[in-house]
């Protein structure tokens, strides 16, 4: 079955903080829509530089449905070979453009590894930080989460793909290492979501194992983000390229909230919000 909010396998988040517990009000996983402003991002990088454009493609977005807008600007490309920026570069591209998003209205998040732009997007109004290093790269990024009181998005990592791995092993050690720098930073339970990085220091087969398995993940108690658009391991099964892979970003959603995803992160936020909705309204009639 789709998990929708009748069903016990998604988080109850009683006691979540405001802006989660909003979203997960939904009958079905909450949307993130996802804005690169990136030369270099895998699958549209370069496409919203333009600060108009960008914000052009915030409004569509948040016209499909998206419930939330991910607004990252230095590419972490899953398979390597992204150029990495400054703070201050990051900024830079986010300067034009980041207020105009967060006057839109709806939550944004900030997608950014480095605590000094993550607290830049906070001041200008961003509302919940996504760290693709789980708090464990920049070693300001916790005391600042928790300092702000904001929900954190703590994926898991690696600097490589290691196939010789137990890919579920590890990415449940990796989040109570997570969980564990949160506590001591004094960041609440309540203010965390989890998501096992698609695709992130994953061979193909680990990225779907993760997708597969994800239900395992649910012990922790937590919210789960899963961010599997246009992923590469969707064109191990199916060859493809990046904006080709629609059909397969679909089918790992669904199947992601199936197994107790509560947001879906997504470069096609119509096409991701009709797929879920028809699903649950579907369920509902079981």
């Amino acid at each position: 079955m789709v998990a929708t909010s009748k069903n016990p396998s998604r988080s109850a988040g009683a006691a979540a903080h405001p802006i989660l517990r909003a979203l997960k009000a939904r009958p079905c996983p909450a949307v993130m829509g996802v804005l690169n402003i990136t030369p270099d991002s895998f699958s549209d990088g370069g496409a919203f530089l333009d600060p108009s454009l960008a914000l052009a493609q915030a409004e569509r977005m948040i016209a499909e449905g998206a419930d939330l807008i991910d607004i990252g600007a230095e590419s972490t490309r899953p398979y390597g070979g992204a150029q990495a920026v400054s703070a201050e570069q990051e900024m830079e591209r986010l300067r034009p453009v980041l207020a105009q998003v967060i006057a839109l209205g709806v939550p944004v998040s900030i997608d950014s590894m480095k605590a000094e732009v993550t607290a830049f997007a906070l001041d200008a109004g961003a509302v919940v930080a996504n760290d693709v290093w789980g708090l464990q790269r920049d070693g300001a990024m916790a005391a600042l989460v928790a300092a702000r009181n904001v929900p954190i998005i703590v994926m898991h990592n690696r600097d490589r793909a290691d196939p010789a791995i137990d890919i579920m092993r590890d990415i449940a050690d990796y989040f109570a290492r997570s969980l564990d720098i949160a506590a001591r930073a004094g960041i609440p339970a309540e203010n965390i979501v989890l998501d096992p990085g698609i695709g992130f220091g994953k061979t193909a087969e680990q990225s779907m194992m993760a997708l597969a398995r994800l239900a395992e993940l649910k012990a922790f108690g937590l919210p789960l983000l899963v961010g599997a658009s246009r992923k590469r391991f969707i064109a191990s099964v199916v060859p493809s390229e990046p904006g080709e892979r629609l059909g397969g970003s679909i089918a790992a959603h669904l199947i992601a909230a199936q197994n107790g995803a509560d947001i879906i992160r997504t470069h096609d936020v119509a096409e991701t919000v009709q797929a879920l909705r028809v699903a649950a309204a579907i369920e509902d009639k079981a």
